[in-house]
């Protein structure tokens, strides 16, 4: 699966689940670690969970397995690394400490609005 397809498989499943605050950026110009970084906010950490979970199953689906899981069932900040997407899902105290879209603002802010109204 191309990286695109699989980043906007993952903006599809956080946008049902309720994320908020979705961004796409596109990392591959500026790093070996992704082709893209998918960032959202939770706003429990239940629900930090349940988006995980459901990125997780979607991608796995489409014949995607991550190939490394990072945070605790009970974290504030969960990530899934599928090699050439990097899923980020925080609740909003800890995405505005770690401030990710800050740390990579020279990535290309992909437009996902689209992808979220489908």
């Amino acid at each position: 699966m191309e990286p695109f397809e699989a980043a906007k498989l993952a903006v599809k499943a956080l946008s049902d689940k309720q994320a908020a605050d979705i961004r796409l950026l596109r990392t591959e110009e500026l790093t070996v670690l992704a082709d893209y970084f998918l960032i959202c906010t939770a706003n429990s950490t239940p629900h930090v969970r349940t988006l995980y979970d459901e990125v997780d199953k979607v991608l796995s689906q489409a014949g995607m397995e991550p190939l490394r899981r990072e945070g605790s069932r009970n974290s504030t900040w969960l990530l899934l690394d599928f090699g050439c997407l990097v899923v980020h899902i925080f609740q909003r105290e800890a995405r505005e400490f770690y401030s990710l879209e800050r740390l990579w603002n020279d990535a290309l802010d992909i437009d996902i609005s689209d992808i979220i109204k489908a």
